[in-house]
């Protein structure tokens, strides 16, 4: 149906569409008003001329009659210039509401879908003189880039494509090239990837193409399970880090802070830590604890360990042996009274647990172990400042 009109509104010019036009007048038995007049002339029916299809593009849509309308679409890499639907106009001459589109490879651009292709300006034809052109691709967290070239020419030593490992100026250069040499496929390690084209006013060549698509970054190693310590922070992804804490009595041995590296393959930048319990030491807090060497292993034959236990002045130290199976007389510890041996000796300790705890008249005290035999054995001792 062309349109169904009432009122006193004259309608819009009409144009039929095939060599039959209908037209059906109701009138009801209440008022009576002028009606109508209408003027009718045959046109031609011939189709719009063909539309010029945009170089590095292409049409969707075969209708050329009146009101038909048509799309277009561009090669990948290249921006539609223009409109994009364009439709055959009503009337004695048949034309299209709009002009045909272009297809442009744009100087930059910003590309937020996860595979695409990135044309230098101009490409196929020669890029222009003087640009500097930024493309930025911007994937999901989670996701790199895989960079493949197809095309590469420019002048060399002198125009050149940068590409970079982040979305910053100073992010990590992975690749700068410049000449007739195709560059070998890239792996970004980063959701962002940034793309800088630079010509300058002397010789200009046909550019480069190349496609990229998103590939999926592992993560790094889970850590867990961590013995005798905790795992602080919970994300293994790229530039992420984690630290790492030991329960009390145990020594970290490594580096407390990690963080999972760019890299095709995920990885810490060091090696993760221990938890282990050191043979002696420098000990200045009020209350802890402490492992015989290898605890909860056996401790090994031949120990000889020294801890030194320095508590706030004006207070003693307690010494509590929850666990004591040193298998006397080869392996003994010995307690003094102040921070060198000479001091007052508090007692010579071996398996069993000891009738009266020790307690010192100062605020250090010195512990040493020492095994010869090949039994093994294990020992924990908490200690209070009072």
């Amino acid at each position: 149906m062309l349109g169904s009109f009432s009122g006193t509104t004259v309608p819009a010019l009409l144009n039929s569409t095939s060599n039959q036009l209908y037209l059906h007048f109701f009138s009801d038995i209440s008022v009576s008003a002028a009606g109508f007049r209408l003027e009718y002339k045959t046109v031609s029916l011939t189709s719009c001329p063909e539309p010029v299809v945009p170089m590095n593009g292409f049409k969707v849509g075969e209708r050329l009659q009146m009101n038909s309308v048509v799309s277009f679409q561009c090669d990948p890499g290249y921006t539609l210039q223009g409109v994009s639907h364009i439709s055959c106009m009503p009337g004695p001459v048949r034309r299209w509401n709009y002009p045909p589109p272009l297809c442009i490879a744009q100087c930059g651009g910003i590309r937020e879908v996860m595979e695409g292709t990135i044309l230098s300006p101009g490409f196929p034809g020669n890029y222009p003189s003087n640009s500097d052109c930024t493309w930025r691709i911007y994937l999901p967290v989670g996701y790199g880039a895989h960079l493949q070239f197809l095309n590469f020419s420019t002048e060399a030593n002198h125009d050149f494509l940068e590409i970079r490992n982040g979305p910053f100026d100073t992010s990590t250069v992975i690749g700068k090239f410049s000449g007739q040499d195709l560059p070998p496929s890239l792996l970004t390690t980063s959701h962002e990837t940034t793309m800088y084209f630079h010509s300058d006013h002397s010789q200009n060549k046909p550019g480069f193409r190349f496609d990229y698509q998103a590939y999926e970054l592992q993560e790094c190693p889970d850590p867990e399970p961590f013995r005798n310590g905790v795992v602080v922070g919970a994300g293994y992804n790229v530039g992420q880090s984690i630290s790492f804490e030991c329960y009390p009595g145990y020594q970290l041995m490594g580096h407390s802070i990690l963080t999972c590296q760019h890299g095709t393959t995920r990885n810490w930048d060091h090696l993760f830590p221990r938890c282990e319990v050191p043979c002696g030491g420098n000990i200045t807090s009020d209350n802890g604890t402490i492992f015989s060497p290898g605890y909860p292993e056996d401790y090994s034959t031949s120990a000889d360990c020294s801890w030194l236990i320095t508590v706030a002045h004006g207070l003693g130290i307690r010494l509590n042996f929850t666990l004591l199976q040193v298998h006397g007389p080869q392996d003994f510890i010995t307690v003094w009274d102040g921070p060198q041996e000479t001091a007052r000796k508090l007692g010579v300790f071996t398996e069993g647990e000891p009738n009266n705890p020790p307690s010192s008249t100062s605020n250090q005290v010195l512990i040493r172990f020492r095994s010869y035999s090949e039994k093994g054995g294990l020992f924990k001792i908490n200690y209070q400042g009072n």
